[in-house]
């Protein structure tokens, strides 16, 4: 599986649309996974390591650029479509746009068929947080399978990432959504990428 998606994702990948609002959302063609964290996990930087560009995803030092669901096609002929959500739990945008943010993900989150699964990127050097814990509950209530990605693993000391590891993951095992193992990557490094690869073709495969 490592193998093949790696091929995968040194092939074709290009931006499809944004969506602003539900009515934007592209048909439902393709299998869909979705990246969803805090604002300021690295998000934009870890699918721009996932796809090997520099640029697919954009990155920026004010949390919360991100402000649409963005679709990006990976394949030719399409074997899937990746999804950057809008990050949550900042403090910075308006409150009308936030909870207009918070209406988005939740109707896309509980009406999309085409969605296998939801990475949920935990910053390894604070674990998980109760904005995490509550985008958890609201995917256990809506029954979509995610799973828990640690992010910035470089960051912190081996002793330490393998007790944020493994703090995360018996938490996740409390969730009926959630996958049991926790993936631990560093965007700069490049550790954990040929995992996550295949932990994303495996969501839409198997």
């Amino acid at each position: 599986m490592v193998e093949a998606a790696r091929k995968l994702f040194a092939g074709p990948i290009a931006f499809l649309k944004s969506a602003p609002e539900l009515k934007f959302l592209p048909d439902m063609d393709a299998p869909e996974v979705a990246f969803a964290g805090r604002s300021n996990v690295g998000k934009s930087s870890l699918l721009n390591a996932l796809t090997g560009r520099n640029s697919l995803a954009r990155t920026s030092n004010t949390p919360g650029r991100t402000q649409e669901l963005n679709f990006f096609d990976v394949g030719e002929p399409l074997v899937l479509r990746l999804v950057d959500m809008p990050g949550y739990g900042f403090a910075k945008a308006p409150k009308d746009m936030i909870r207009k943010w918070h209406h988005l993900i939740n109707d896309f989150l509980r009406g999309r068929a085409v969605l296998k699964r939801v990475l949920v990127l935990v910053d390894s050097r604070h674990g998980l947080k109760d904005v995490d814990r509550e985008l958890m509950a609201m995917l256990d209530k809506a029954a979509v399978s995610y799973r828990l990605v640690l992010t910035k693993a470089d960051k912190v000391k081996a002793t330490d990432l393998a007790k944020v590891s493994d703090a995360t993951a018996a938490e996740a095992r409390k969730h009926p959504a959630a996958h049991p193992d926790v993936i631990a990557t560093s965007s700069e490094k490049g550790m954990g990428i040929p995992e996550l690869r295949a932990a994303v073709l495996e969501s839409v495969t198997v």
